[in-house]
Protein backbone atom coordinates (compact mmCIF):
# COMPACT_ATOMS: atom_id res chain seq x y z
CA UNK A 1 0.00 0.00 0.00
CA UNK A 2 1.81 3.12 -1.17
CA UNK A 3 2.28 6.13 1.79
CA UNK A 4 0.00 9.11 2.23
CA UNK A 5 1.90 12.29 1.31
CA UNK A 6 2.65 14.12 4.24
CA UNK A 7 0.81 17.70 2.71
CA UNK A 8 -1.97 18.07 0.13
CA UNK A 9 -2.55 21.37 -0.72
CA UNK A 10 -5.89 21.54 -3.03
CA UNK A 11 -7.27 25.06 -4.92
CA UNK A 12 -5.78 26.52 -1.70
CA UNK A 13 -6.44 30.92 -1.82
CA UNK A 14 -5.79 33.34 0.70
CA UNK A 15 -7.33 36.95 0.00
CA UNK A 16 -6.17 40.30 1.50
CA UNK A 17 -7.89 43.25 1.04
CA UNK A 18 -5.57 46.36 -0.64
CA UNK A 19 -7.01 49.25 -1.97
CA UNK A 20 -10.55 48.50 -0.36
CA UNK A 21 -10.47 45.41 -3.22
CA UNK A 22 -9.74 41.57 -2.53
CA UNK A 23 -6.07 40.74 -3.09
CA UNK A 24 -4.98 37.20 -3.30
CA UNK A 25 -1.40 36.83 -2.10
CA UNK A 26 -2.13 32.60 -2.90
CA UNK A 27 -4.46 31.57 -5.49
CA UNK A 28 -5.84 27.96 -6.15
CA UNK A 29 -2.26 26.35 -5.11
CA UNK A 30 -2.21 22.60 -5.35
CA UNK A 31 0.77 20.54 -4.33
CA UNK A 32 1.37 16.93 -3.01
CA UNK A 33 4.62 16.31 -0.97
CA UNK A 34 5.11 12.50 -0.48
CA UNK A 35 7.40 11.83 2.59
CA UNK A 36 11.35 12.23 2.04
CA UNK A 37 10.32 14.55 -0.97
CA UNK A 38 12.52 17.76 -1.20
CA UNK A 39 10.50 20.42 -2.93
CA UNK A 40 11.35 24.43 -3.42
CA UNK A 41 8.76 27.04 -3.81
CA UNK A 42 10.54 29.97 -5.70
CA UNK A 43 9.33 33.33 -6.75
CA UNK A 44 9.96 36.98 -6.54
CA UNK A 45 9.44 38.93 -3.55
CA UNK A 46 5.48 39.21 -2.94
CA UNK A 47 4.29 36.66 -4.74
CA UNK A 48 3.04 34.52 -1.71
CA UNK A 49 5.88 31.74 -0.62
CA UNK A 50 5.64 33.11 3.09
CA UNK A 51 1.80 33.36 2.80
CA UNK A 52 1.63 29.97 1.07
CA UNK A 53 4.09 28.34 4.69
CA UNK A 54 1.85 30.60 7.04
CA UNK A 55 -0.84 28.83 5.94
CA UNK A 56 0.29 25.43 5.95
CA UNK A 57 1.80 25.75 9.40
CA UNK A 58 -1.91 27.39 10.59
CA UNK A 59 -0.72 30.99 11.05
CA UNK A 60 -2.83 31.90 8.57
CA UNK A 61 -6.42 30.84 7.90
CA UNK A 62 -7.10 30.43 3.91
CA UNK A 63 -10.30 32.17 2.31
CA UNK A 64 -10.74 28.74 1.04
CA UNK A 65 -8.65 25.44 -0.10
CA UNK A 66 -8.22 22.48 2.25
CA UNK A 67 -4.71 21.61 3.88
CA UNK A 68 -3.52 17.82 4.73
CA UNK A 69 -0.94 17.89 7.07
CA UNK A 70 -0.09 14.72 8.23
CA UNK A 71 -3.60 13.06 7.23
CA UNK A 72 -4.98 16.02 9.42
CA UNK A 73 -7.12 18.74 7.96
CA UNK A 74 -5.26 22.14 9.05
CA UNK A 75 -8.25 24.44 8.12
CA UNK A 76 -10.61 23.00 10.69
CA UNK A 77 -8.83 22.66 13.26
CA UNK A 78 -9.04 25.36 15.71
CA UNK A 79 -6.13 27.83 17.22
CA UNK A 80 -4.97 24.88 20.44
CA UNK A 81 -5.27 21.78 17.62
CA UNK A 82 -3.40 23.82 15.27
CA UNK A 83 -0.05 24.47 18.08
CA UNK A 84 -0.25 20.82 18.75
CA UNK A 85 -0.10 19.59 15.15
CA UNK A 86 2.07 22.46 14.57
CA UNK A 87 4.38 21.49 17.83
CA UNK A 88 4.48 17.39 16.77
CA UNK A 89 4.80 17.75 12.62
CA UNK A 90 6.27 20.61 11.41
CA UNK A 91 9.83 22.10 12.00
CA UNK A 92 9.71 25.76 10.70
CA UNK A 93 13.04 27.81 9.98
CA UNK A 94 12.18 31.74 9.16
CA UNK A 95 13.55 34.14 7.62
CA UNK A 96 15.10 35.86 10.76
CA UNK A 97 16.58 33.66 12.65
CA UNK A 98 14.37 34.45 15.70
CA UNK A 99 16.83 32.99 18.63
CA UNK A 100 16.22 34.14 22.21
CA UNK A 101 19.55 36.33 22.51
CA UNK A 102 20.17 35.85 26.28
CA UNK A 103 19.38 32.05 26.12
CA UNK A 104 22.43 29.81 25.25
CA UNK A 105 22.43 27.84 21.62
CA UNK A 106 21.21 24.69 23.59
CA UNK A 107 18.66 26.71 25.46
CA UNK A 108 17.18 27.79 22.17
CA UNK A 109 17.11 24.57 20.37
CA UNK A 110 15.47 22.94 23.44
CA UNK A 111 12.41 25.49 23.39
CA UNK A 112 9.79 23.15 21.21
CA UNK A 113 10.51 20.60 23.87
CA UNK A 114 9.78 22.74 26.90
CA UNK A 115 6.31 22.86 25.25
CA UNK A 116 6.20 19.59 24.84
CA UNK A 117 6.74 18.99 29.13
CA UNK A 118 10.55 17.44 28.59
CA UNK A 119 11.94 17.60 31.56
CA UNK A 120 15.09 19.51 31.44
CA UNK A 121 18.15 17.17 31.34
CA UNK A 122 16.82 15.04 28.37
CA UNK A 123 15.18 18.07 26.41
CA UNK A 124 19.13 20.05 26.69
CA UNK A 125 20.49 16.39 25.96
CA UNK A 126 18.42 16.41 22.89
CA UNK A 127 19.39 20.09 21.67
CA UNK A 128 23.27 19.14 21.99
CA UNK A 129 22.56 16.14 19.60
CA UNK A 130 20.64 18.62 17.13
CA UNK A 131 23.49 20.81 17.54
CA UNK A 132 26.04 18.45 16.95
CA UNK A 133 23.68 17.81 13.86
CA UNK A 134 24.04 20.48 12.40
CA UNK A 135 27.80 20.93 13.20
CA UNK A 136 27.53 23.16 16.29
CA UNK A 137 27.98 20.82 19.63
CA UNK A 138 31.16 23.17 20.54
CA UNK A 139 28.81 26.27 21.03
CA UNK A 140 26.12 24.60 23.05
CA UNK A 141 26.84 27.20 26.39
CA UNK A 142 27.35 30.64 23.70
CA UNK A 143 24.56 33.18 23.59
CA UNK A 144 23.41 34.07 19.94
CA UNK A 145 25.33 37.27 19.60
CA UNK A 146 28.86 35.12 19.75
CA UNK A 147 28.51 33.63 16.22
CA UNK A 148 28.20 34.31 12.58
CA UNK A 149 24.54 34.66 11.13
CA UNK A 150 25.25 31.90 9.45
CA UNK A 151 26.11 29.65 12.61
CA UNK A 152 22.79 31.19 13.98
CA UNK A 153 20.75 30.26 10.69
CA UNK A 154 22.19 26.52 11.56
CA UNK A 155 20.99 26.82 15.49
CA UNK A 156 17.73 27.69 13.95
CA UNK A 157 17.61 24.74 11.84
CA UNK A 158 18.77 22.57 15.13
CA UNK A 159 15.82 23.77 16.94
CA UNK A 160 13.25 22.74 14.12
CA UNK A 161 14.79 19.37 14.06
CA UNK A 162 14.50 19.35 17.85
CA UNK A 163 10.78 17.39 17.39
CA UNK A 164 11.86 15.53 14.77
CA UNK A 165 9.49 16.36 13.00
CA UNK A 166 7.85 14.74 9.60
CA UNK A 167 7.62 18.00 7.39
CA UNK A 168 10.61 21.34 8.01
CA UNK A 169 9.78 24.25 6.33
CA UNK A 170 12.36 26.94 5.50
CA UNK A 171 10.91 30.28 5.01
CA UNK A 172 14.30 32.07 2.92
CA UNK A 173 16.54 30.58 4.74
CA UNK A 174 19.61 32.46 3.13
CA UNK A 175 18.18 35.80 2.81
CA UNK A 176 19.24 37.48 5.88
CA UNK A 177 22.96 36.46 5.16
CA UNK A 178 26.06 37.65 3.59
CA UNK A 179 27.08 35.51 0.35
CA UNK A 180 29.57 33.43 1.90
CA UNK A 181 27.46 32.67 4.66
CA UNK A 182 24.81 31.07 2.14
CA UNK A 183 27.09 28.06 1.60
CA UNK A 184 27.00 26.50 4.60
CA UNK A 185 23.56 27.21 5.41
CA UNK A 186 22.66 25.26 1.92
CA UNK A 187 25.15 22.61 2.56
CA UNK A 188 23.28 21.59 6.18
CA UNK A 189 19.80 21.73 4.28
CA UNK A 190 21.24 19.48 1.51
CA UNK A 191 22.56 17.17 4.12
CA UNK A 192 19.04 17.55 6.01
CA UNK A 193 17.44 16.20 2.54
CA UNK A 194 19.37 13.31 1.94
CA UNK A 195 19.08 11.99 5.32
Amino acid sequence: MPEQPILEVRGLTREFVRRGKPFPAVDDVNLTLDPGEFMAIVGRSGNGKSTLLNLVTGLLKPTSGSILLAGNEVTTLNDKQMSILRNRTIGFVFQGFNLLPRSTLEENVALPLVYAHVKREPRLEKARQMLAKVGLENYAKSLPARISGGQQQRVAIARALAMEPEVILFDEPTSALDPELVGEVLATIRGLAQE
